[in-house]
């Protein structure tokens, strides 16, 4: 009887687990870390289903573009949330899916904006790492702490704002992240030449996108051939700057970034 008892009360938790979760954005958790030096980062945080402390997991750390920045702790997740968190990609791909927000004012990586500029985007060679970045950084350190992460299976993608920021964190820690996607973004090609981890890259563009120009990841992708880098470059004709959408279509995104590990 009591054998009984435990294998309905197991099921009653496992219906009430499978109801409560949404499939889609709003199943990520509001979190806010804060940084040794006091410095206030919000996030949201996706555990993968049937998640277990005593395990550990692969994490996707996905960066938001320069429309998303913000305090409301909602807007980094327009773009990809309902992605990452759907049944089916949960289920085919249990990972810890992180997305950071990035304050107004802020950007995730050092560039200088056309209107900056006379017109010309353009990356630094060297520069520091910019407070959200370094923010980002010792909050995925904070969770390898905890002992919940494959740490040979830490991927990272981002659009825009967070292609661009995706480059630029690959490049400060090499060995760090087993596979990077960058969407429409852009990194300074000598970083690129003296690339030496071993993170896979799969890039993606639109070829009509008239606020990031394409050439910056046709060039990224040369570049990354040349030094014999695990890399693919996706250009969508006709498309504009939401390649975004097309990249999250593409069935293998997820996929391509599992097969990878350091």
């Amino acid at each position: 009887m009591k054998t009984r008892s435990n294998w309905l009360i197991l099921l009653i938790i496992t219906f009430l687990s499978c109801n409560l979760y949404a499939g889609d954005k709003t199943s990520f958790l509001k979190k806010q870390f804060t940084t040794s030096n006091g410095y206030k980062l919000n996030y949201r945080i996706l555990y993968p289903l049937n998640y277990s402390p005593d395990k550990q997991y692969p994490v996707i750390l996905f960066l938001h573009g320069a429309g998303e920045k913000g305090s409301d702790n909602e807007a980094q997740l327009l773009h990809g949330g309902d992605m990452f968190a759907s049944y089916e990609n949960q289920s085919n791909y249990p990972a810890i899916i992180i997305a950071p927000q990035c304050p107004e004012g802020e950007t995730w990586s050092p560039y200088l904006h056309p209107s900056q500029n006379n017109g010309k985007r353009e990356f630094p060679y060297s520069a520091p790492a910019t407070k959200a970045m370094k923010a980002v950084k010792e909050m995925l350190d904070s969770y390898i702490d905890k002992g919940i992460v494959d740490t040979k299976r830490i991927y990272i993608t981002g659009l825009s704002m967070g292609g661009i920021g995706t480059f630029d964190v690959v490049c400060r820690y090499p060995n760090f992240f087993a596979a990077a996607s960058p969407i429409c973004g852009g990194v300074n090609l000598k970083r690129l030449e003296n690339f030496k981890g071993k993170t896979g890259f799969s890039i993606y563009h639109g070829a009509a996108d008239d606020v990031v120009d394409p050439q910056f990841s046709r060039d990224a992708y040369a570049t990354l051939q040349k030094i014999h880098a695990d890399v693919r470059y996706k250009e969508y004709p006709g498309v504009k700057h939401n390649s975004w959408d097309n990249a999250f279509a593409e069935p293998d995104y997820l996929k391509w970034m599992f097969q990878h590990s350091l």
